[in-house]
């Protein structure tokens, strides 16, 4: 599609705000303008993800400069490109993650954050794979350096960063322990993949970690929970074990003691993926363009699709999401 075909208006899910809470609702406004080094995406499906939910409470704003619309991961064509892009050509399947604006028809995204869609994986399925991958590639391997043979330990383990984390930590050689709040949820991630899964609402996680670690514990442990969990990954982690924490679904604040961080001399990291450099997020890009793709075209790994929702119906997205029920990833299909 030629750039003077391009719409000027487009639809796109807002946030706002009234007396008793924020919520979204559909909108038209400007198609967005694209820089030299973007391409213009035609949105046709997005996913979503906690921190679209912490976004629209207000507690997790975009970087300055990026879309205040919610969503950072879509799948779609390309309709248009900047003037320094290369590699890449309209019409192009392309899924990506994006600082903000996937909930819309049209966005802008650094051409260096596309990837394409992996063979024979539909647009829907394209679209749960950015955030998810992006985030446990860098955190799980880059930071942490996950080798083969290591023990790993990932909390919500149904969840989307669960579910990939299970598949691409078991994919390059880890031992996989995962909790769940369910047996149905556990069962779910020994299907995909893990060795272990621990029901945390009747089992006591640091306990089954060392029993199945013969004491010496988990070498890598990925968790979105904080709160009481972070003195419980340090009782869970072996001998210079490292833990990444990225989220705080029981709070950002704990009290916990510290010794065990210098006995076991023990690596304690966070990271946000969103205000990070182009560079860093197109590093990662193309690590898992090389090393990740090839897996997913060949089936070994895969998103994990609970549910699409349309459009226009993003607000029920975000209370399943709410809800916890999920496995795997709640997607917008965009028309």
């Amino acid at each position: 599609m030629p750039n003077h075909q391009l719409p000027s208006k487009m639809q796109a899910v807002e946030i706002r705000k009234d007396a008793d809470a924020p919520y979204l609702a559909l909108s038209e406004i400007d198609v967005p303008v694209f820089g030299d080094d973007d391409v213009l995406v035609r949105v046709r499906a997005a996913g979503v993800n906690r921190p679209d939910l912490m976004q629209v409470a207000g507690m997790y704003p975009p970087p300055p400069g990026a879309s205040d619309i919610p969503g950072l991961e879509l799948a779609g064509e390309i309709v248009a490109l900047g003037a320094n892009v290369t590699g890449w050509n309209v019409g192009d399947h392309v899924c990506a993650l994006v600082t903000g604006g996937g909930y819309a028809q049209y966005t802008t995204v650094p051409a260096a954050q596309c990837l394409p869609v992996p063979r024979g994986l539909s647009m829907i399925e394209a679209a749960g794979l950015p955030e998810t991958f992006f985030t446990v590639w860098h955190n799980v391997f880059d930071k942490a350096g996950l080798a083969n043979g290591e023990t790993f330990l990932v909390h919500g383990g149904t969840s989307g960063i669960g579910t990939t984390a299970i598949q691409l930590a078991k994919a390059f050689g880890a031992k996989v322990i995962a909790t769940a709040g369910s047996d149905e949820k556990c069962e779910a991630c020994l299907n995909l993949g893990a060795d272990i899964a621990i029901n945390y609402k009747t089992r006591d996680f640091v306990e089954d970690v060392m029993a199945a670690t013969d004491g010496k514990g988990a070498n890598v442990i990925l968790d979105m929970v904080a709160g009481d969990y972070v003195s419980r990954n340090f009782k869970a982690a072996a001998v210079e074990g490292r833990i990444l924490i990225i989220a705080f679904l029981r709070g950002p604040k704990a009290e916990t003691n510290f010794a065990p961080l210098l006995l076991k001399r023990l690596t304690l990291m966070g990271s946000t993926l969103r205000a990070q450099p182009v560079a860093s997020k197109a590093a990662i890009a193309d690590a898992l363009r090389n090393r990740v793709w090839p897996m997913i075209e060949d089936g070994k790994i895969g998103p994990v699709i609970y549910k699409t929702v349309p459009f226009a119906d993003a607000q029920d997205a975000h209370a399943i999401l709410k809800g916890g029920a999920h496995i795997g990833k709640v997607i917008l299909e965009v028309d």
